[in-house]
């Protein structure tokens, strides 16, 4: 399996580049995961070469791409209107790649990219009309609390969970310093019922909790988490 990068096109100062960790045609599932990178480093991370091609090597295509301030030497990151875009066009661009064209769409990510893929499904008014529709949501590490801890003012991080209809997956270990399952299981439980016309396979929720498991998920948690998202794209 050797990645293939390309290009998303936008403005010039933020056209970059994306790469594919293409599926065997033999293995695939018709499954296309868009996956964004956490607040301190970008898609050449260890932690997101090892999961796109862990995943890649059970049947799903994974997309990785920077966000702009990553490619920019920048440290804090873009204001989440600016991801926000950037996710949407990084869709846009992998929803046309060659022999990935008729698969079921994911996003998601580590840490804030998956925050982030959040923030896309609970605005679907925002959908690029020009992507297939969501199959799903799945997060690595979700950051409930900013770096700091609870006691740091930061935006509101949980409401909107409760506008997403798509399927979500959150994978939390119990010793995440940003908050453990328990944490995120308390913020899903408290989001606004969904619209009578959801039903319970399209609004489902699951948090798989990592024992011993801190933010960084080490290796040794890795099967136990590819075999989650395999069963969570083949149910949904």
């Amino acid at each position: 399996m050797n990645p293939v990068v390309f290009r998303v096109p936008g403005a010039a100062e933020i056209t970059h580049a994306a790469t594919l960790f293409r599926a065997d045609a033999d293995a695939s599932r018709g499954v296309m995961f868009v996956m964004a990178h956490g607040a301190g480093a970008g898609q050449s991370h260890p932690f997101m070469v090892r999961y796109a091609s862990g995943l890649a090597d059970r049947g799903i295509h994974v997309v990785t791409f920077n966000f702009p301030y990553i490619d920019s030497g920048r440290r804090a990151p873009d204001r989440a209107p600016v991801l926000e875009d950037v996710f949407r066009r990084v869709v846009v661009a992998a929803a046309i790649l060659p022999d990935v064209q008729a698969c079921r769409l994911f996003i998601g990510g580590k840490s804030m990219g998956g925050r982030i893929a959040t923030h896309l499904a609970a605005s679907p008014e925002a959908w690029p009309e020009s992507a297939p529709s969501l199959g799903g949501v799945i997060v690595f590490g979700y950051p409930l609390n900013p770096p700091g801890g609870p006691s740091k003012r930061s935006p509101d991080r949980t409401s909107h969970l409760g506008r997403i209809v798509a399927p979500l997956l959150v994978v939390q270990g119990t010793r995440d310093q940003f908050g453990g399952p328990e944490l995120i299981q308390a913020a899903l439980q408290g989001e606004t019922p969904p619209a009578p016309a959801a039903t319970p396979q399209r609004h489902r929720r699951h948090v798989l909790s990592i024992a011993g498991g801190d933010h960084s998920l080490a290796a040794k948690f890795d099967q136990t988490v590819f075999d989650a998202v395999v069963d969570f794209v083949s149910a949904t």
